[in-house]
């Protein structure tokens, strides 16, 4: 690059230098122009031709005159568009009054080296002038309107910056000529194609195309133009299948592979950034593959152009769409073109080639046969043809918006300079408050001008410039539809306006569109289909971010958005539904009355405690008779009343826990279950020391006689209900939510509070069960007939095996089922005591009433 500029600056060194032989060098840059005399003349640049012949410098001969090749009939309608705002112009009385505006264009043949020749030319005068050995004078032209491309316009606006001549370009839209610090002079009435890459991208996010490929121009309007679009693209997460450039001098080879490679991608949705010429020959190497079924999406440059033959359009470009330079008619301007004819420009070989390439024949004028009507076996035409009976790119102005941004970058000169001369003396703004004069003028100062220039076309637009020289950005979107004739044509179906606040730029209607092939529905882009909520997007590794598999969410956790990168944790007492797309309630677990298992255990603790009733009835009705006044009647009635207690503790166990419903469980469970044991306790030393005394005077029954049992049961359980009362100060059990156990499901249940208070309890009433069951073990050999030791052993033995079962069956109980089990052990060491105990009891008063006696208790038989 600073090759190049290096290069442009000597040029203009030479161009603008004093040595006699650099003016001559002049005459070598003299090219097919139309021009028209003035006061003022302004300099046009237009691609007349999109083909040329340059020869490639080996500094051995003299430079060859460049050929240029391919009329290009767009670019020659823009050079008409400039002459008829010209002579618009010259026909106002209030615009420029007194003065004539002219114009010189030239063709640059879409060429950055042609284009800078020709500005020099321009701007330095079209013939020789200088005195001496020295060029001098005001230069020819102060202005210049073009180029076409933005490489055109970078050279040239690189070759004309320094010395302040403004050029006001109509179709070049590189966001790079922005800069104003390398092209401080440039202007232009197109937008920038900053605005035209946020269009495509937000057209693209609006269709949800996640996944598209991207073909640009190898020059600076592609490659700025693509990389404004890449950058924007990346903020909205769109990728790319493949990005790849070219240009119209490369290799078929090139061409042929990239058309394979759009063929074999994954995506049929492709953004196009390329001018004309280009697509023109893509598009070749396109019908001659026959690539069908790619949604194009096109740039300005591109997407209302002629490229391809209209008998082919229907299969390759219905359904394309893109941004396009919004069409505005230009009254009067469809009339002038049409009136163009060889006899009004004489000799102008622009003029003729234009005829000719638009009637194709070989035109003949005054009898003399035309250069290229003289080798070409086209037929021959005399001038009376008619542009009236054709219909093509340069007659058809429906879609036409270039023409008008030539139209107004003409009217921006010409009231820059009918500001700058409507000037008065004393109050201009340049030294000393001069002003400038028609006669004498620089170009810097029609620049001055220029910056703030403001004025309303005759179409209402108003047209003016941001700091750098870019107009208020609007374009159309267009679309290729048939229509009801069977060919296809542009169609506008939206638009987009960059001053339009954020998210409201972009004006579509869907329904209006059409798609690839003709299809209505719009096509699918992406890489991955979406991730539904309850999913995470889960990136394949080495690929573009919107290539990616779909994870469902863990346990407990949610997405509730389409496209989540991330799952989401429910709040501890919620979890996730099936579709991990919502958090609900945990469900909530404890032993309830109305469940299965709880009605059993109820039922179990309600027959335990009828029949402990129904034993104590019993009892109470026989509690004369010799076996229930045996072994003190006084503590089976309070054991009887121990065993409902705990029957109905059983029950506490059931149901939601509370405060008072964990307290009761723990304290009243550990005093009532003591209280049993203590009288069983009690009731196993009697047996031992009923045996022990031979002789009815024996002082051991005195020391232990029914005070002694109330104190000793009184003692026993008085400690547990201390520890317990303890426990209810300290520490007292209290209702909790367990989410450790099971992550989704919440366990209602009971903390202990203080685990010392919970063990002591625990410990102790194992303390006073091992010492019953000591006690009654040592007295199981005593003598019959009814040796209650053995049952207190039996009852005291199914207890202890109840309740070492339960310690791994808790742990291994989960959630409801530690519960379940804690009351079924309660209620088994119940009934063992209640049945062990009382059932042979029962069985003598009931069924054996002659065993009832004293006698037999004695061991001594049944009485006859």
């Amino acid at each position: 690059m600073f090759q190049f500029m290096l290069g442009l600056l000597l040029l203009v060194v030479f161009a603008w230098g004093s040595d006699e032989r650099t003016c001559k060098l002049r005459e070598r840059f003299d090219l097919p122009n139309i021009s028209k005399d003035g006061d003022i003349v302004l300099g046009g640049l237009f691609a007349v031709h999109s083909n040329r012949f340059e020869q490639i410098d080996e500094f051995t001969k003299a430079p060859e005159e460049t050929i240029c090749r391919s009329f290009d009939l767009w670019s020659f309608r823009y050079a008409q568009a400039m002459i008829f705002a010209v002579e618009e112009i010259n026909k106002d009385e209030t615009l420029l009054p007194n003065i004539t505006l002219g114009y010189r264009i030239h063709d640059d043949c879409a060429s950055s080296r042609i284009a800078t020749k020709v500005a020099l030319a321009l701007v330095n005068g079209q013939e020789e002038t200088y005195v001496g050995h020295i060029c001098n004078g005001i230069p020819n032209v102060p202005g210049i309107i073009g180029a076409d491309g933005s490489s055109q316009s970078i050279a040239v606006a690189s070759t004309i910056g320094p010395f302040s001549v403004p050029m006001v370009s109509y179709f070049s839209t590189c966001v790079c000529l922005s800069n104003r610090n390398q092209y401080p002079t440039f202007y232009r009435t197109i937008p920038s194609d900053y605005h035209q890459s946020k269009a495509l991208v937000q057209l693209v996010k609006r269709f949800e195309w996640t996944w598209i490929g991207t073909i640009h121009s190898n020059n600076d309007y592609g490659n700025s133009g693509m990389k404004a679009f890449l950058e924007a693209a990346v903020n909205f997460g769109i990728c790319m299948a493949f990005s790849e450039s070219f240009y119209r001098t490369d290799p078929a080879e090139k061409i042929t592979k990239l058309v394979q490679m759009i063929k074999a991608s994954t995506t049929k949705v492709v953004v196009a950034f390329a001018p004309s010429r280009e697509m023109r020959i893509l598009f070749a190497e396109i019908l001659r593959q026959n690539l069908t079924g790619i949604q194009w999406i096109g740039s300005e440059g591109w997407i209302t152009a002629d490229i391809i033959a209209p008998d082919k359009r229907s299969r390759f470009l219905t359904g394309a769409i893109g941004t396009a330079v919004r069409a505005v008619e230009v009254p009067g301007l469809q009339e002038f073109l049409l009136r163009v004819h060889p006899s009004v420009f004489p000799g102008n070989s622009l003029v003729r080639e234009f005829w000719e390439t638009t009637f194709r024949c070989a035109l003949i004028l005054d009898n003399n046969r035309s250069q290229v009507g003289s080798s070409s076996r086209l037929p021959q035409c005399i001038g009376n043809e008619t542009l009236n009976e054709i219909y093509n790119v340069y007659t058809d102005l429906s879609m036409d918006g270039s023409s008008y941004n030539v139209y107004k970058a003409v009217y921006t000169f010409a009231h820059s300079l009918h500001n700058m001369f409507s000037c008065e003396n004393g109050k201009g703004p340049f030294i000393n408050n001069t002003c400038a004069h028609v006669s004498n003028f620089h170009p810097w100062q029609l620049l001055h001008y220029m910056k703030s220039v403001y004025f309303t076309t005759k179409t209402g637009e108003k047209v003016q410039f941001d700091d750098n020289g870019n107009p208020a950005a609007g374009y159309d979107f267009v679309n290729w539809q048939m229509n009801t004739n069977g060919a296809v044509e542009v169609k506008i179906v939206g638009h987009y306006n960059g001053s339009a606040p954020s998210g409201k730029e972009l004006v579509l209607n869907p329904k209006h569109i059409v798609w690839k092939g003709g299809e209505l529905e719009i096509p699918r882009a992406v890489c991955s289909e979406s991730c539904s909520p309850g999913t995470r997007k889960n990136v394949r590794k080495g690929q573009p971010v919107c290539c990616f598999d779909c994870t469902p969410c863990a346990d407990g956790e949610i997405s509730n958005t389409t496209d989540s990168t991330d799952c989401i944790k429910c709040p501890v007492l919620y979890w996730s539904n099936e579709r991990k797309d919502q958090c609900i309630p945990k469900n909530i677990e404890y032993l309830a009355f109305t469940e299965v298992l709880g009605i059993v255990l109820v039922t179990l603790a309600l027959f335990g405690l009828c029949i402990t009733i129904s034993i104590t009835v019993l009892f109470f009705i026989y509690r004369e008779t010799p076996l229930v006044k045996a072994n003190n009647s006084e503590l089976s009635f309070l054991l009887l009343l121990a065993l409902a207690a705990c029957f109905l503790c059983s029950v506490t166990f059931i149901g939601k826990p509370s405060d008072w419903s964990c307290m009761l469980r723990r304290t009243a469970f550990g005093v009532t279950f003591v209280l049993c044991i203590s009288c069983v306790l009690v009731k196993t030393i009697l047996v031992l020391m009923a045996f022990k005394a031979t002789h009815p005077s024996n002082s051991r029954m005195k020391w232990f006689g029914q005070k002694q049992q109330r104190v000793s049961v009184f003692l026993l359980t008085s400690i547990q209900g201390l520890i317990c009362a303890l426990w209810l100060i300290t520490a007292p059990p209290f209702p909790m939510r367990n989410t450790n156990y099971y992550r989704e499901i919440i366990i209602l249940e009971c903390d202990m509070g203080s685990s010392a208070a919970f063990y002591s309890v625990s410990g102790y009433i194992a303390l006073v069960s091992c010492l019953c069951f000591i006690l009654a073990f040592l007295a199981r050999k005593l003598p019959d007939n009814f040796n209650e030791a053995k049952c207190i052993t039996f009852s005291m033995l199914i207890f202890c095996a109840v309740w070492i079962t339960f310690i791994p069956a808790s742990v291994s109980s989960p959630g409801k089922y530690t519960v379940a089990v804690e009351v079924f052990a309660i209620l088994a060491s119940c009934f063992g005591l209640l049945l062990c105990i009382f059932a042979p009891k029962c069985y003598i008063i009931m069924i054996t009433p002659e065993k009832n006696t004293k006698k037999f208790l004695m061991g001594k038989g049944i009485d006859k």
